[in-house]
């Protein structure tokens, strides 16, 4: 059984430290990557700071993958060794259960040995504790790996196997296009690629944010205007303007006032997950048949679509490449803001 290097985790108030793990050979559906590059998605902070509840120590997260294709099972079919595939929050599901044969992995209803498995802070189907992609390699399913087109840089393309298929999924359901105009508040890990996702969808796109410091990434990214959330008058001028509002805000939403924003029908989208509860007011919903909706990363098909129409576009994350001994720093300026606009792990650090 192959041994890697990973950083791990041992405490909510815990320092990163490089240690050793072991993956399972691969079984006959299963293939063996060898990682490069591991994104730090705010996801990754919460659980292993314990913020969602008690994770599962010593703990290695991440769950935005990209790397090499090293070992294949003997059933498998998809890959083949050299092949570059991502990985993205979940390894496993049930296979069984009406939303995984509908072709929604990420809903699996499955329970007990058949269930969704997550990256990390799981129990894997060997009985084990999973462990993410701070590591040199992982062994995962097939159907679990997603081929990255040659055209997307590895370091840029781990981040949209989260970033990136949780905004294309709600970008794509409820119908950015032309015509539509998208509001994305928060241009951050997720905003920056709602942005250039759904610009490239040909919807009209403004960024949303306290103040306007990422005005001018915003405009790069696409967006035709961006505006202060804190401008009362500006508020005021954009008031029932927007079809959709993608949120990636993890806590503070005003919700009533981007609720404001929408035209009639129009739909606001949470894509964030806030540590406390929210409150809004039912009427502003009720009064003008608008929507308030939460989406969940995105199916295994919807991560395939996401990277090659990403390639297809020339859409990539901006990244901030770090080596391993960083995590701890780039965890402190994730929460802070202050990163343009995904830090990137290159795994080829750990063993310098």
């Amino acid at each position: 059984m192959p041994e890697v290097t990973a950083y791990s985790i041992d405490a909510p108030d815990g320092e990163f430290t490089k240690t050793t793990i072991t993956r399972r050979e691969p079984g006959p559906t299963e293939v063996y990557v060898e990682i490069k590059y591991s994104g730090i998605c705010h996801s990754d902070i919460h659980t292993a700071r314990s913020e969602w509840g008690r994770a599962m120590y010593p703990l290695v997260p991440g769950h935005e993958i990209a790397g090499i294709v090293t070992a294949v099972g003997s059933d498998v079919t998809k890959h083949k060794v050299g092949d570059r595939v991502g990985i993205g929050v979940s390894v496993d599901s049930c296979r069984e259960c009406d939303e995984c044969l509908s072709g929604n992995e990420h809903f699996c209803t499955g329970k007990g040995d058949k269930r969704k498995v997550m990256t990390y802070n799981s129990i894997g189907r060997d009985g084990q504790p999973t462990a993410g992609g701070y590591a040199t390699g992982i062994t995962v399913e097939e159907d679990f790996a997603i081929r990255i087109p040659e055209s997307i840089p590895l370091d840029k393309a781990a981040p949209l196997l989260c970033a990136g298929v949780t905004t294309y999924s709600p970008l794509k359901y409820w119908g950015a296009g032309p015509g539509k105009k998208v509001g994305v508040v928060g241009v951050g890990g997720l905003g920056h690629m709602a942005v250039q996702i759904a610009a490239k969808m040909g919807a009209e796109v403004v960024g949303l944010g306290r103040t306007l410091a990422k005005r001018d990434d915003a405009l790069a990214l696409g967006a035709t205007e961006y505006v202060a959330t804190t401008d009362a008058d500006s508020m005021k001028k954009l008031r029932g303007q927007f079809d959709i509002i993608i949120s990636s805000v993890s806590d503070g939403l005003d919700i009533d006032l981007m609720v404001g924003l929408l035209k009639n029908r129009g739909v606001l989208v949470e894509v964030g997950l806030p540590q406390h509860p929210a409150t809004f007011r039912i009427g502003s919903l009720v009064g003008r048949n608008k929507v308030l909706a939460g989406s969940n990363v995105g199916s295994l098909a919807e991560m395939q679509e996401c990277l090659d129409f990403c390639a297809e576009h020339g859409i990539a994350s901006w990244v901030e490449v770090i080596g391993g001994d960083e995590i701890d720093e780039a965890y402190e300026k994730v929460v802070a803001s202050d990163v343009r606009y995904r830090f990137v792990i290159d795994t080829g650090t750990f063993d310098a």
